[in-house]
C-alpha cells in the first residue's frame, strides 16, 4: 500500500504542529515547512503529477504566499495536488488560486474531517487524470471544457456562488453547466456524480 506524503507549509508553529499531528494521526506522512523557500528548498519531485503526495499550504505567509509558491511550482514543471487553508478575509485568494488550479481551499477553522475529505478527493482527482480511469475517462470526455471546470469545483464542494465567482459566470449558468454535465454522464444525483468524477463509474 502507498504512503502518502503531505506537503504542509504554514508560518504559525501551532498551526503547522496541531495540523500535521492531525495527518499523522490519519496515517499521512508529513513534512512541515514554516515557508515556501523552505519547503522549496527540499523539494524536487512529483514532476509527473505524482497521484501519492499532496501539498496543503496557508495563502498568507510573510515570506512567500500561498499564491506565489503555486505559480513557482508551475514554473518548474511540478504537478503536484494544493489544497489551500486560508482565514475568511483571504477567501478571494483562494478563489484565485483555484482559478490557477488548485485542488481546494478551507476556511480556518476547519474540521479534521474536512481536511481529511479535502485531501482523498485532490489525490483521487490527480489519480484519475493521472492514470486510466477506464469508463469514467470515457464518460468525463464527453463534458466541454467549461462543464469539467464546473464538475471538477463541484467535486471539491463548492457551492454555484463560489463556482459562479471562480469562474466568472454567474449562478444560473453554473445551474444550466451542472444539469448538462449530469445529463451528459446519465448520473441523477452527486453521490453519483462523484463515482465518475473519481473515476469509480
Amino acid at each position: 500500500m502507498t504512503v502518502t506524503r503531505v506537503y504542509l507549509v504554514d508560518d504559525n508553529d501551532g498551526f503547522r504542529d496541531s495540523t500535521a499531528w492531525l495527518l499523522e494521526t490519519a496515517g499521512y506522512e508529513v513534512e512541515a515547512f514554516a515557508s515556501g523557500p523552505a519547503f522549496l528548498a527540499t523539494y524536487a519531485g512529483n514532476r509527473h503529477g505524482d497521484a501519492s503526495e499532496c501539498l496543503v499550504s496557508d495563502i498568507r505567509m510573510p515570506e512567500m504566499s500561498g499564491l506565489q509558491l503555486q505559480d513557482e511550482l508551475g514554473r518548474r514543471g511540478i504537478q503536484l495536488p494544493v489544497v489551500f487553508v486560508t482565514a475568511h478575509g483571504d477567501v478571494p485568494l483562494a478563489v484565485e488560486a483555484m482559478r490557477k488550479g488548485a485542488a481546494n481551499f478551507l476556511e480556518k477553522p476547519f474540521s479534521e474531517e474536512a481536511l481529511i475529505d479535502a485531501l482523498r478527493t485532490a489525490l483521487a482527482n490527480a489519480r484519475n487524470r493521472g492514470a486510466g480511469g477506464g469508463m469514467a475517462n470515457e464518460l468525463l470526455a464527453r463534458l466541454s471544457p467549461r462543464e469539467r471546470q464546473v464538475l471538477d469545483l463541484v467535486v471539491a464542494s463548492k457551492p454555484n456562488k463560489i463556482i459562479a465567482d471562480i469562474l466568472g459566470i454567474s449562478i444560473k449558468t453554473v445551474e444550466l453547466h451542472r444539469a448538462n454535465m449530469m445529463g451528459k454522464l446519465g448520473v441523477r444525483s452527486l453521490p453519483e456524480l462523484m463515482k465518475v468524477a473519481l473515476g469509480h463509474a
